[in-house]
């Protein structure tokens, strides 16, 4: 079993995409592993959001989102 994504689960993350030849930073909330695919809450604003199943193969980078990262 693949648990790669499993440290990111509940986290605000940046996914880098591959998209046909390029590729896109998309923003939001790792909500769920799927199996072949993660579930990542896009655009969250007071608890609504948008939540779209991305194929772990289209991933090629997960980051930390760092907007919501406040300095004491």
């Amino acid at each position: 079993m693949d648990d790669a994504f499993a440290p990111w689960i509940g986290q605000a993350v940046v996914l880098q995409v591959a998209l046909g030849e390029g590729k896109v930073a998309l923003r939001g909330k790792l909500v769920k592993d799927c199996g072949e695919a993660v579930r990542v809450r896009l655009g969250e604003n007071n608890g609504q959001g948008w939540d779209v199943d991305i194929y772990k193969s289209m991933i090629l980078a997960v980051e930390q989102d760092g907007v919501n990262i406040v300095a004491a």
